[in-house]
């Protein structure tokens, strides 16, 4: 098993490395405060919900490190994350806004938490325990071992059930997440136990927030 795991991670590693030009940009967050007003239609409105694939709420950003955004937002360009609108922002924007950007929205938390998590229920305790959750993502979900990792506690519920489907969903050109890894993890589970993974990591103390956007700048 640990040898098992061993592989995973470092395949895990070898997909998230970003290229070595845009590993070299430096984020400005002041630029990125700016560059973000694309963005701020849909992030910074509490309670903002998507209808696609299926209704529910925009991830949080603000707090999530700035290398997961940026990696997050490359997948979108490349096609490797599938979604037309945020494809269509990603293919908009240059490395370096990339950088700027995930800058602004890494600053609105300056102080990690250290919150540990609560003891989950026992099916839940069992569903994390068999996809290896921790491996990545550390204990309490915020501090992945790797900064290109996404912070998942306290996300919204209802978009990690989604984005956990869209690892197991194939041949869809508007649809899915392309990550040899995170798919053979969520194929493990029915979708009523990836539900029960995301309701409880929706109700762990975390890192993420919206930060709304004065309506008038």
């Amino acid at each position: 098993m640990i040898k098992k795991w061993t592989t995973v991670l470092a395949t895990l590693v070898a997909c998230a490395t970003l290229p070595a030009h845009a590993q070299a940009l430096q984020g400005d967050v002041k630029a990125g405060e700016t560059k973000a007003a694309m963005c701020i239609g849909c992030h910074g409105i509490v309670g903002y919900r998507s209808s696609f694939p299926e209704v529910h709420q925009v991830p949080m950003i603000s707090g999530q490190s700035s290398a997961y955004i940026v990696a997050a937002l490359n997948a979108y360009r490349q096609g490797g994350r599938r979604h037309p609108t945020m494809r269509g922002i990603a293919e908009s924007m240059s490395d370096q806004d990339m950088v700027d950007v995930a800058a602004y929205y890494a600053s609105h938390n300056p102080s990690p938490t250290d919150a540990e998590p609560h003891n989950p229920p026992a099916q839940v305790a069992a569903l994390i325990e068999k996809g290896a959750c921790f491996s990545c993502h550390g204990q309490g979900f915020s501090k992945p071992i790797d900064a290109s990792y996404p912070k998942v506690a306290g996300q919204h519920a209802d978009y990690v059930y989604v984005a956990l489907k869209s690892y197991s969903t194939l041949k869809n050109d508007k649809v899915g997440r392309d990550n040899g890894v995170m798919a053979a993890i969520t194929q493990q589970f029915s979708n009523q136990e990836l539900k029960l993974l995301a309701n409880y990591l929706g109700t762990l103390e975390g890192d993420l927030k919206v930060v709304p956007q004065p309506r008038f700048r």
